[in-house]
């Protein structure tokens, strides 16, 4: 009886383990919008470590170009990320608004990273980036 206890106990914990280590894969959810506010936001972005939400210019090759804004994430998910952008975006550009980490850099709360550094830089699970692309209203 012990034995069937304690292998269903430690199935649940494992179990639970699973589902909160699959919870916390690094995700962002975001859609076209309006950004004349100077705004740009993700509905939601699941980040497995504090770190940054960082919008880059895009285009039809899908590469992360320049970075025009950026906002402090929290590990776990947040809803209503919202970045302000640092210059003037028109409809019909491309963002790609990324999760990158806190790794790295010389002060931690700063957004260190310049296009292709490590400081503060992409996060890549599996080598992949976390990303969504949106266009611009």
């Amino acid at each position: 009886m012990k034995t069937i206890l304690l292998s269903t106990a430690f199935s649940a914990l494992a179990t639970g383990a699973f589902a909160a280590a699959h919870a916390m894969s690094p995700a962002v959810a975001a859609s076209d919008q309006d950004v004349s506010n100077g705004i740009v936001s993700a509905e939601t972005v699941t980040a497995a470590e504090n770190g940054w939400l960082v919008v880059h210019r895009t285009d039809a090759e899908m590469k992360p170009g320049p970075v025009v804004g950026y906002a402090p994430l929290r590990m776990g998910e947040t809803a209503d990320v919202a970045a302000i952008l640092q210059e003037d975006v028109a409809p019909g550009d491309m963002l790609m608004l990324m999760v990158h980490s806190e790794a790295g850099g010389t002060a931690k709360g700063v957004f260190e990273y310049t296009l292709g550094a490590t400081e503060d830089g992409p996060v890549k699970p599996e080598g992949d980036l976390v990303m969504a692309t949106i266009t611009a209203q």
